[in-house]
């Protein structure tokens, strides 16, 4: 019944649904999702997939960060996901007073459709939503809801004041420590471990991982600066450092290297930090939330086969899916892809998130301009 009234609810399979403020922890479920401007819904009902091992599954991305292009790795991953696997995917984004994306401006509406998420995937940086849009938020996690977060979601809240303080990036209190990076995703803003556009990161599979269901499909090449090893995906977002809240599964570690191109001489200096891992989080019931965590993800990072396969892994198995996962799983993008150079204030300017409705829009449209980056940190 709720993919028919979705399916109803399309049009050229655009859903752009509004806020209400009331709301209650409670299981999944259909709300009626009006017009908003800040929402996009792919709805796999209308895809190839209809049948396919999403069918019946609600996604939600959250995109807000100021410098990794989450407000296109987001809708690309999300488009994907709908059409080649039959998934609802809906993505919020931040706007500006016109109605245009605004990366990291805390302006997001929208996110009572988290009462009927199976899965959140979150790419947020300090960001400072309104009490109310907050509210949704807090009762996705206190229903025990998986999350999946990505490079700057280990800091996604900072300056919340009020009953919602827990949850910024440096709380501290032994209630909630770190905030919610620390206590949910199991790590907060800990520091920058290569230098953005100078140093990128190879992924090498952590031993004893080779088995877990996101590592499935994930083929080794041959890195000149790692003799004997064969990592599976190239980072071109600069190594974070992270030391996970136990407990934690790591599944790959970053080699942090000398230069842009995955055959880089690794950095000497530079220790193997967890850069992917998994943990549970607890729900006011004790329903336990998985929960994954990889410190890149930038735009840019989604180009690369590996890495994007692992996210694509990620998500089903996040959404207790991991049956589904198998080694050829469609990963390809869905219409165009065209992510911008990461930066701060290097987001393309002019685009509203109707802009990136249907199959076969750009994400991005290239001929728009990007602001002009001011910062490499």
């Amino acid at each position: 019944m709720y993919r028919i009234r979705l399916h109803l609810l399309l049009v050229a399979s655009l859903l752009l649904p509004t806020a209400c403020a009331d709301s209650q922890s409670v299981e999944p479920q259909p709300v009626s999702l009006p017009d908003v401007p800040h929402r996009v819904t792919w709805d796999g009902a209308v895809g190839p997939q209809a049948d396919g091992p999403g069918a019946g599954t609600h996604i939600v991305f959250l995109s807000g960060d100021h410098e990794y292009r989450s407000e296109e790795i987001l809708p690309a991953m999300a488009r994907l996901m709908a059409w080649h696997h039959g998934f609802t995917t809906t993505t919020l984004f931040t706007l500006n007073e016109e109605g245009f994306i605004e990366p990291g401006s805390s302006n997001m509406r929208g996110l009572e459709v988290l009462k009927e998420a199976d899965l959140v995937v979150m790419g947020l940086r300090f960001q400072d939503f309104p009490e109310e849009e907050m509210q949704h938020f807090v009762d996705y996690l206190d229903r025990g809801g998986p999350v999946l977060g990505i490079r700057t979601s280990t800091h996604a809240f900072a300056g919340i004041e009020g009953r919602f303080e827990r949850f910024n990036w440096n709380y501290e209190s032994e209630e909630y420590m770190l905030g919610f990076g620390r206590q949910v995703l199991g790590e907060t803003w800990a520091g920058h471990y290569g230098t953005n556009h100078q140093q990128s990161s190879v992924l090498v599979m952590e031993e004893g991982a080779e088995g877990h269901p996101i590592m499935t499909g994930l083929e080794g090449f041959d890195a000149a600066g790692l003799p004997g090893e064969r990592p599976f995906a190239h980072a071109v977002s600069g190594g974070y450092w992270a030391d996970p809240l136990p407990p934690y599964d790591v599944l790959a570690r970053g080699v942090v290297l000398t230069g842009m191109e995955p055959d880089a001489a690794p950095d000497p200096e530079k220790e193997r930090a967890p850069v992917a891992w998994t943990r549970t989080h607890t729900g006011k019931d004790g329903t336990m939330g998985r929960v994954f965590t990889t410190t890149h993800g930038a735009s840019e990072d989604f180009l690369n086969e590996g890495f994007r396969r692992m996210m694509i892994n990620a998500a089903f198995w996040a959404a207790g899916l991991e049956e589904a996962i198998t080694p050829d799983l469609s990963i390809d993008f869905v219409g165009p892809y065209h992510p911008a150079r990461y930066a701060f204030d290097g987001f393309r300017i002019g685009v509203r998130p109707s802009d990136m409705a249907g199959w076969d829009t750009p994400i991005m449209d290239p001929s728009k301009p990007t602001t002009a980056p001011d910062s490499e940190n």
